[in-house]
Formats: structure tokens, sequence, C-alpha cells
């Protein structure tokens, strides 16, 4: 067949953030679904959103109640979402209780009444809740209609009414295989929902959808004030979010850190500022945004450690205003850390956040904090997990300073707890040296992917005015072991390499 003999199927929005992605671009007009799952999966506040994010008062939605939840209880609930307008109720939404009819009467007058009221308003959204119900009264001995005849005649009438459909049942996984409205449905969307540990986390899959290539696996969602919102996994690979990757050099903010680095990190990279407690990462991190937005950079502070509050008035000591930046829009702090936190979820927010505020810069403090906000089973994937928003932001043109917490123990040089050093770019290394009874802090730069860099260790120290390079150290051997001890000239000098600025490829 020829596209121009091809019959145009147009797509309905969901209402729902991120589910329009998952489903292939929207909802297939007057196709028959099903929405299925255990209870308090979030079924009813997904078809809700649907019926106020489509019907008018021209093609107003149909909202049939069988012996589930009565009408007036859902509306005293779902009321207090932001999708709920208290103004459709009278136009263009309309509730049907039909659990009476369920009880006293047979399911040929339940479907007689249901054809009766879909005609009447000439319905657009048409939906059952719970169709479970019907399929127990059929179950229960009903002669007047066996299964597949009420299902094959209850299918052909929605067909025909060009009205799009939603059944709603507490059904099992196993069920799928066993009962034909599975078989008739256009539509299979299942939503999921498991403990883990201590936390709670939603799932929604699509496990059926004609006519369209929906995004397959499982998708994280949540339930919050504004209703339902999916958060596909594939978010962010699309070609036409991808920014060209650019040869500029940004500053880090801090002078003498730049002149290691032959000017700066390489604009969209991703860089990573490994080094222990109180090593300095989150200061680091902060004069690079600081930088940034002095030169008319907006940037994102994402953090898991400290109140947004506290990272703004430690910022104040060293000098940087962030509160003015926030108030013109040119900085957010996002602080995520509801416990049960996916990593999609996470890459949804910055991206919302990077296209508000137009951010070039990014600051992630610190991965240990975001490991542990994350829900266990999300967890157990961390590295690839890390691998997959690191890649989707830098597609973003953002540049990414992430901070990473080690372990020092004396006798190695580590470069992170999670064995990401290959997600990374550019890679600063921060640590300890024990020398003469002092603790002093030491510098180098490890690994930088477009640029050349200096091999040497310096000194640092956090003072008032911030972060700053001091001298290199000189005289030492053994000062990545964090023990160092004096050179011995007396013994044969050693063959090195010469101390020129390197490349890492």
């Amino acid at each position: 067949m020829s596209k121009q003999n091809k019959v145009t199927i147009r797509q309905l929005p969901t209402g729902v953030r991120g589910l329009d992605e998952i489903f292939g671009g929207g909802l297939p007009e007057y196709s028959f679904n099903i929405i299925g799952g255990a209870p308090g999966c979030g079924k009813t506040t997904l078809a809700h959103q649907i019926v106020f994010a489509n019907a008018t008062p021209e093609r107003p939605a149909l909202y049939f109640t069988v012996l589930g939840e009565p009408a007036l209880k859902m509306l005293r609930y779902h009321q207090q979402y932001e999708f709920f307008d208290h103004d459709m109720l009278k136009t263009a939404v309309r509730f049907v209780n039909l659990s009476q009819l369920v009880l006293e009467a047979d399911l040929t007058a339940v479907l007689d009444e249901i054809i009766k009221e879909v005609t009447a308003v000439n319905a657009a959204i048409v939906v059952v809740d719970s169709f479970r119900t019907v399929m127990w009264k059929i179950q229960s001995g009903d002669a007047t209609v066996d299964l597949q005849a009420f299902v094959q005649r209850l299918a052909l009438y929605f067909a025909s009414w060009q009205a799009t459909t939603f059944l709603i049942g507490e059904y099992g996984e196993k069920e799928i295989q066993n009962h034909p409205v599975f078989t008739v449905a256009d539509g299979l969307i299942w939503l999921h929902q498991q403990a883990e540990r201590n936390s709670i986390v939603r799932k929604l899959q699509v496990m059926k959808m004609r006519g369209q290539a929906s995004v397959p696996g499982m998708h994280t969602v949540r339930i919050t004030n504004a209703g339902l919102q999916a958060f596909p996994r594939t978010f962010g690979f699309s070609e036409d979010s991808y920014q060209a990757s650019s040869e500029r050099v940004v500053s880090m903010g801090v002078p003498s850190l730049d002149v290691l680095m032959n000017g700066g990190v390489v604009e969209g990279d991703s860089l990573l500022i490994s080094g222990p407690s109180g090593s300095g990462k989150s200061v680091l991190g902060s004069q690079f945004i600081h930088e940034g937005l002095g030169k008319g950079e907006p940037g994102i502070i994402m953090v898991f450690k400290e109140r947004p509050e506290a990272y703004i008035r430690r910022a104040r000591k060293l000098g940087m205003d962030f509160t003015k930046p926030i108030q013109a829009g040119l900085l957010e702090i996002l602080y995520l850390r509801p416990l049960d936190l996916s990593v999609d979820e996470t890459v949804h927010e910055i991206a919302a956040a990077v296209k508000r505020t137009g951010a070039k810069r990014l600051v992630i403090d610190s991965l240990a904090g975001f490991e542990m906000a994350l829900a266990p089973g999300f967890r157990t994937d961390f590295r690839e997990s890390l691998y997959r928003m690191i890649t989707v932001l830098k597609r973003l043109g953002v540049t990414i300073l992430s901070t990473v917490e080690t372990q020092e123990n004396f006798t190695s040089f580590g470069l992170s707890t999670y064995d990401i050093s290959f997600l990374s770019d550019d890679i600063v290394r921060l640590r300890y040296v024990s020398i003469q009874g002092q603790l002093r802090k030491l510098l180098v730069v490890v690994k930088m992917r477009s640029s050349h860099h200096s091999i040497d260790m310096y000194e640092y120290g956090i003072t008032p005015q911030g972060f700053i390079v001091g001298r290199r150290f000189e005289g030492y051997r053994g000062l990545i072991s964090g023990i160092p001890g004096p050179w011995d000239y007396a013994q044969p000098e050693e063959t090195e390499l010469p101390l020129e600025p390197t490349s890492d490829g």
C-alpha cells in the first residue's frame, strides 16, 4: 500500500508527562485499551488524566464506575491533583454509576445501558472502571451471555462509536493468556508497584500498542501533585536532542588550575573531581559554577549531601553570591532526595532544568549521595546507570563536573569507589599526604581526553577566597602513596620522561 492510501491515525495527548513519548507519540484515536495492574499502582489516576486532557463539551468523556470506587469518592480525592478541572464536570466529563445495575440485572442490560449513554452524548473517551467486576459477573455463572460473546460485542460497539476506550482492572499477569479481552484490545498498559527494602517503586510497561512503535521495557513512574508522571528510559537519546561538540575551553574558576589543564576544561566534557572528605571537591564545584555565571553562562547544581540553603550559605562565605542568579533564573539548585529515586527521573529533572535556564554548566555533588538517594533496585546497576545518565547529559551540550568521594588508605591511588573513570573525559585527583607531621593537600590532573595537561603534583589549599593551587611538590618520592619520603639524591638517577604537558587519548 502506498503512503497516499494509508489511513492516518490521529494521536491523542495523554496529559501525562513522558507518557506520549513511551506510547510512540500519543494514544491512537478510537483505540480499545486496557489499563491493568494491582491495586495502588495508579490506574484510576492515569485514566482521569487522559479524560481531563481530551474531553470537550462537543465530544465529552464518560466514566463508568462498576462496583469499584464510587464516583463521589474518586472525585473527592482526584480533585486534589493539578490536572483536575472542576468546570469540566459541568460540560465535558460525566460519571455514570452502574453498580446497582450490575447487581440486579444481567450483563446484556449493563451493555445496553453503556451503549445508550455513549450514543446520547457522542462520547469521545469512554472508561469502564472496574471492568474486572464485569468479568466476575460473567464467571459467576450468568447464562445470558458468555465471556467470548460479551467481549466481542463490546469491542464491536467501541469501534463503531469512534470513541477511544479504556477498560480498567486489577488483573494478574497470568490472566493475560486466558481472557479474550486481552486479544481484542488494541493497547495493553500495565502498571507495577513493588517494594524494595523500605522503598516503593512504580513502573509502567506498554505490553501492546497496535499501529505504532511504542518504547519497550519498564519505565519508572511516580505519583505527585501533578498526577502520574512517566520517565522514559530512552529519554535524551533521540537525534533531535543531540548538541554538536565544541572545542571551546571553559575556565574552572581557579586560574592556577586552568594553567595545569591547558586553559581549562573543554566545553561539553564530563569532568570528575575525585578526593576524600573535606578535600575541597564541593568548593571547586561552586567556583566552577560561579565562574560560568560571571560570564553569562547559566548553571545547575544538583546536591544530595546538604540542603540548597546550606550550600548557598557556604558559597557566600567564600565570596560567591548564588542568591541573585537564582532569582534571575540563571541558576537552579536541585535537591532530589525521596530515597526511592530512579536514574531516569533524575535525568528528566536535570533536562527540564537545562531547558528552563539554558544551562551550560552542571555540577553533581556528589555521586555517593546520588547512589544513596536511589531505590535499592537501581543501586545494583549504578555503574551502567551513570553511563546512561552522563551520555544523555553530554548530548544536551552541558559541561558536567561530578564529585566522588574516595577512601584514603595511604597505600594506593584510587580514582573512584565505583570504577567509573571511563565515564569521564577529564579527571582531577585530590588527596591528603602526610609530610613532617602535617596533613597536606595534593592535586594532580590525571586525565584530559581532548587536551594536554600538566603531569606534576601540586599542593593546594582552601582559603577565604576559595580553592587555590600552590607550589609543585619537589624533593619527595612516593607522593601518591600519601606517605612520601624525601628523595635520596645519593641513589643513581632514574631515567625520567620530560616534564612536559601530555594529552590522554
